[in-house]
C-alpha cells in the first residue's frame, strides 16, 4: 500500500486483495503471510500495557504520533491473530486521529472475516479496533491541547 492512498482506498485493497481468494484456507493463509510481512515491534513496546485486553492470544498494540498522525507497531504471539493485527495496522496506520476515528470498518465484513472467525477471536478483532480508536482519540486531545 502507498503511503499517498486515503484509508478508503486502503481498506477497498484489502477487498480487492481477499477476493482473488476462493476459499477461506487460503485467505487464512494470507492473513498468516501478512503477519509474517509484520515490521517488528521493539522489545520495549511489548509490555504489558501494550497488551490489547479481550483478545484470546496475546497481541500487543503500541502507537506514537508522529507529525499529526499515528504510527502503530503490532505483534501477536498466534499466527492468525498477528495476520488480523497486520490488516488492521496496514489499513490504519499513518493516519491522522480523525481518520481512524471515522473509519468505517465495513471492510472486514466485505471480505467476511468476522463471520469466519471463531467467537473468541471475533472478540479480540473488536478488541483491536477498539485500542487504535482509544489510541486515536487519546492523540487526538493531545494534539487539541498543543
Amino acid at each position: 500500500m502507498s503511503t499517498s492512498s486515503t484509508l478508503v482506498q486502503a481498506q477497498q485493497e484489502v477487498v480487492d486483495e481477499f477476493a482473488m481468494f476462493s476459499d477461506w484456507q487460503d485467505r487464512y493463509e494470507h492473513l498468516i503471510e501478512l503477519g509474517k510481512d509484520l515490521p517488528l515491534i521493539a522489545p520495549e513496546h511489548k509490555t504489558d500495557g501494550n497488551l490489547v485486553r479481550g483478545c484470546q492470544s496475546r497481541v500487543w498494540l503500541h502507537a506514537t504520533p508522529q507529525n499529526g498522525h499515528i504510527h502503530f507497531t503490532a505483534d501477536s504471539d498466534a499466527m492468525i491473530t498477528k495476520g488480523i493485527v497486520a490488516l488492521l495496522v496496514r489499513v490504519y496506520n499513518d493516519r491522522t486521529p480523525q481518520e481512524i476515528l471515522g473509519a468505517s470498518t465495513e471492510f472486514i465484513d466485505r471480505i467476511g472475516l468476522r463471520e469466519h472467525l471463531s467467537p473468541n477471536r471475533a472478540n479480540g478483532l473488536s478488541a483491536m479496533i477498539d485500542q487504535m480508536k482509544r489510541y486515536a482519540v487519546a492523540f487526538s486531545s493531545s494534539t487539541k491541547a498543543s
